[in-house]
């Protein structure tokens, strides 16, 4: 795949991912009143689950299984799918943006599953919470066999009518401007065909 991300960042990001992680913070729906608390106890919801995945010692197929579970349930994924199309997702119809958002959530969960067992033995850990404009910022820290710790911001709102993670920052990196270039790349393959583009991702991963 086109512009890979660096070896260190991309083991990193599966443990994490899918989680997808993601895109602009206008989603329709009334603004709830979401707070630290409530982004806080969100994220230990998701932190909870990928620990129990990691020290499951289930098959990778199992593995993938369950971080798509994780990704459907806590991610705002019709939010991150759209934003990693940028201005092309305008010009679709429901129908393709069903498809394509279907496909891109099996194809974060392939592409980040696959690596769940790099991280046995590793733990995640939330910190802190603070708002930030109009979502909240929850810092987690990252403990991997071999390696310095390291530090993952989820960006947490309820745009959409529910307290869900819109975006991670992995040692300040985005997820979503990460998989954004991607995606971009995928499309300019494909020269813009979305259709194509949505039969690429069910492969890829």
């Amino acid at each position: 795949m086109a512009n890979e991300m660096p070896q260190e960042i991309s083991r990193r990001t599966a443990i994490l991912s899918g989680t997808a992680a993601i895109g602009s913070i206008a989603a329709s729906g009334p603004a709830l009143a979401l707070n630290n608390s409530q982004a806080k106890a969100l994220v230990e919801r998701v932190v909870s689950d990928i620990n129990g995945v990691i020290s499951s010692g289930k098959s990778l197929r199992g593995m993938i299984s369950d971080f798509e579970r994780i990704f459907r349930r806590y991610a705002d994924v019709n939010i991150i799918a759209r934003s990693t199309l940028g201005a092309d997702a305008r010009g679709l119809s429901s129908a393709q943006m069903r498809a394509y958002t279907d496909a891109f959530r099996s194809y974060i969960a392939r592409k980040y599953g696959k690596r769940f067992r790099e991280f046995v033995g590793g733990r995640v850990e939330v910190k802190t919470v603070n708002q930030v404009k109009s979502w909240h910022e929850v810092s987690t820290t990252v403990y991997l066999k071999g390696e310095a710790p390291f530090e993952v911001r989820f960006l947490v709102s309820d745009r959409s009518g529910q307290n869900l993670f819109f975006d991670m920052l992995i040692e300040g990196i985005s997820l979503r401007l990460t998989e954004r270039t991607e995606i971009g790349a995928m499309l300019d393959r494909n020269l813009g065909n979305v259709d194509k583009l949505i039969r690429d991702l069910r492969m890829a991963g």
